[in-house]
């Protein structure tokens, strides 16, 4: 967990998706770092839990909450949770996501409809229900949603991922016009391969699929479009995620924030 106490969130209250683990996870423990108390948000309870408890433990402030983003009343029941633990409702990260790696040949539509519904329709709930929160209130929110490299780009075996991850920069875009009037702000997220368990493994599914080691995968198709080499880390995304929720104008509402060591720069 991070050491270094700031003050930039002090008094707001966040909600993290995905945060029993991983990105979501470190996210969150940042946040609470800097002065948010922070709702837990994952199916994952006991995880959930777990950080909530280390938060606690470490002098901040967190609960768990159990949600499933593709399910509007247990998005609704989730959110009301945190309002009703905190009094209000600043931040949200929209960050839950799978990934499932096929070829469009062979690729399932039930599990298409699995992914989109995951990370865009998640997307899309989660935020529905925060705007009923932050739309009464005058001081700014804000919404964060975890995008990809894969939000400009194309790898293969990712179509609905990348599908999604396109999806959420529309979704932003659309939310920074909508959310202006209400001091709303959007940002997408963008980072390139973080080592967290969800990368981890795609690297023997990739080698499987592509006929290769797990050594090229990660040496070639992961990292071999960075400028060093290295993994980007879940750190480097939270502290991104904490700029953006700490911004104190508009100036950059609507706009997406890649982190990826030079694998795409646009």
């Amino acid at each position: 967990m991070p050491t270094q106490l700031s003050t930039q969130l002090q008094g707001q209250v966040a909600l993290v998706t995905g945060a029993a683990s991983g990105l979501g996870r470190d996210i969150a423990e940042t946040f609470a770092q800097a002065g948010a108390a922070v709702g837990i948000a994952d199916l994952n309870l006991a995880g959930a839990q777990a950080t909530a408890d280390a938060i606690n433990a470490a002098g901040g402030k967190a609960i768990a909450i159990e949600m499933d983003v593709t399910n509007e009343e247990a998005v609704i029941a989730g959110t009301q949770k945190l309002v009703d633990a905190f009094g209000r409702y600043d931040i949200l990260v929209s960050n839950a996501g799978i990934q499932i790696i096929d070829s469009i040949a062979n690729m399932p539509y039930s599990q298409w409809q699995k992914m989109l519904n995951i990370h865009l329709g998640g997307a899309f709930l989660t935020t529905q229900a925060a705007l009923k929160h932050m739309h009464q209130q005058t001081e700014p929110s804000t919404v964060i949603y975890m995008g990809s490299v894969h939000s400009h780009l194309a790898s293969p075996l990712k179509a609905p991922y990348v599908t999604a991850k396109h999806g959420l920069l529309g979704l932003a875009r659309t939310l920074a016009k909508e959310g202006a009037p209400h001091n709303v702000r959007s940002y997408v997220v963008c980072p390139g391969f973080v080592k967290t368990p969800l990368v981890e493994k795609q690297i023997p599914e990739q080698a499987l699929e592509r006929g290769i080691s797990e050594e090229e995968v990660v040496k070639n198709v992961m990292l071999g479009q960075t400028v060093d080499g290295e993994f980007t880390t879940t750190d480097d995304i939270a502290q991104l995620a904490l700029f953006l929720a700490a911004f104190p104008t508009s100036a950059l509402t609507g706009q997406s924030f890649i982190a990826s060591h030079g694998w795409h720069m646009h």
